[in-house]
């Protein structure tokens, strides 16, 4: 597997001509990068397309691809139930291995430059990447789509892209990119063609209007039966059952029923895990129970023969080798993933128990929550070295080639944002330890205090970190100064909640 591993899931304005799906496709297969997943819908009239690929690889994939878009696609002639504001409508970037969300977020701002560069689309950031609150949500940007962009974006201020002339490409739009987590495309067909029903459900079951927190959702006509169509955020905090329960319930009230349902690209096993859990009632699961998970751990030596020694040992030496990486940074990152292990050690033994059946829906959401933090950590444990040798790469080009300079700036921003990332993730775990201690088991008592004590020195060795990065930003740069204020900001913020 590849040091870095990014997911790209570009959303095309087709979803009709396979021909010109195959081309856009064609022009993202380069080395690093693999297709996982293609759909096509015709009454959406799109398509959405996986990718899996390292870093730099996948960056330049999905330019190309929204290069090829803009050749292939045009907007003034295109219907389809789906809103779009572009022949590329959105380009998102999700972590999965050895990078973190503000990678992905570097990763947005490069790719988005380089369209508005390249092809002359103006392009706006959204979510984690967005420039401001009200970009972060994909409506907003997105409202009244390319007709109505087209109408604003050289009058109204609000409008201006964050990449490009405030002129919409008379063709191909505009494109939207971003950082996220893995969102789940989950749509529900009901048993009625009364698209309105759909409406309606949807308008209960989406966050926007008061539903469940972490799905965006809305009602069209697919199929000839009446989709309820949504996209899951945040998995883990709001579940795939909790949400098909919801929509069950609320058609209910007005005579219908799902008839199936449909995930629109890939989902995580994770979501499925959950899900079976849900549905089949089993007592104290946990994903090790599942045969394929164990062979997995098994064949990848995380339970190799030799006792838990075997696996610890390798990183313990490689932190006592006489090498700058890896450091203070990376054990700060391995402090805090044990710091969630085990705080979810404590909430697993307690849920599904008789005597905390009261706290149920309080320790699932906090498991949902550790299981995100401990994954993001365990590959901040290479992110930190990562960005450590990049550091020191850019200042060895600076010194032998005076154009070279311009590389220290990011590199130190990437160095000083993953222990800031670790340094955030480790305050929330050990308020979300604390916070477990009066509703699990007291005979677990000493493993919340072990893991809030690894959660503290997680938060202090990260800040340690961010210190000294911080220090060594080139004074006199605005952009320099810029991103130390933000850095600062977040710090304050961690300051206030301690």
């Amino acid at each position: 597997m590849p040091a870095t591993l990014v997911e790209c899931v570009p959303n095309f304005s087709e979803g009709r001509d396979a021909a010109k799906v195959d081309a856009i496709v064609e022009a993202m297969k380069i080395p690093g990068v693999y297709l996982l997943d293609r759909e096509m819908d015709a009454d959406h009239n799109r398509c959405v397309i996986t990718l899996v690929g390292e870093r730099d690889a996948i960056q330049e994939a999905a330019i190309r691809g929204v290069g090829k878009a803009s050749e292939l696609i045009d907007l003034t002639q295109h219907k389809g139930a789906h809103p779009r504001m572009g022949a590329t409508d959105v380009v998102p970037f999700i972590p999965i291995e050895g990078v973190t969300l503000e990678d992905c977020v570097a990763m947005a701002r490069h790719v988005g430059a380089e369209i508005a560069r390249r092809y002359q689309i103006p392009v706006y950031l959204y979510e984690a990447a967005a420039t401001s609150p009200e970009r972060q949500n994909l409506e907003n940007v997105r409202r009244g789509q390319f007709e109505g962009l087209r109408d604003e974006i050289a009058t109204n201020p609000t409008r201006k892209p964050d990449f490009g002339e405030p002129r919409i490409h008379p063709t191909a739009g505009a494109t939207v990119v971003g950082a996220r987590k893995f969102l789940i495309a989950y749509n529900i067909f009901l048993n009625t063609a009364d698209v309105d029903i759909a409406k309606k459900v949807a308008k209960a079951v989406r966050f926007s209007s008061g539903g469940l927190r972490f799905v965006k959702g809305a009602g069209f006509l697919v199929r000839g039966m009446a989709q309820v169509s949504m996209n899951l955020t945040d998995f883990e905090q709001t579940p795939i059952h909790r949400v098909f329960e919801l929509v069950r319930r609320e058609a209910a009230r007005y005579g219908a029923a799902p008839v199936s349902s449909e995930i629109v690209g890939l989902i995580p096993k994770l979501a499925l895990e959950q899900a079976a859990e849900w549905f089949l009632q089993i007592e104290n699961f946990d994903s090790s129970l599942i045969l394929e998970n164990r062979l997995a751990a098994v064949m990848s030596g995380k339970m190799a023969v030799g006792g838990l020694r075997a696996g610890v040992e390798p990183f313990i030496e490689q932190l006592a080798a006489p090498t700058a990486t890896p450091g203070g940074g990376s054990a700060a990152a391995a402090s805090g993933a044990m710091a969630a292990a085990l705080a979810t050690m404590v909430a697993s033994m307690s849920r599904g128990k008789k005597a905390y059946l009261q706290y149920e829906s309080q320790l699932s959401e906090a498991l949902a929550r550790l299981a995100t933090l401990r994954e993001e950590l365990k590959s901040a444990i290479d992110a930190d070295a990562d960005a450590y040798t990049a550091v020191m790469q850019a200042f060895k080009v600076a010194k032998a080639q005076p154009s070279g300079a311009d590389l220290t700036l990011p590199a130190l921003q990437q160095a000083t944002s993953v222990p800031l990332g670790v340094a955030e993730r480790a305050a929330e775990i050990a308020n979300i330890a604390d916070s477990l201690v009066p509703i699990t088991n007291p005979n677990m008592r000493s493993d919340l205090t072990t893991a809030i004590a690894l959660a503290k020195a997680a938060l202090q060795g990260a800040l340690a970190n961010v210190t000294i990065n911080l220090d060594s930003l080139p004074t006199g740069s605005t952009e320099a100064e810029a991103f130390a204020d933000q850095v600062r900001m977040r710090l304050a913020r961690l300051k206030q909640e301690d």
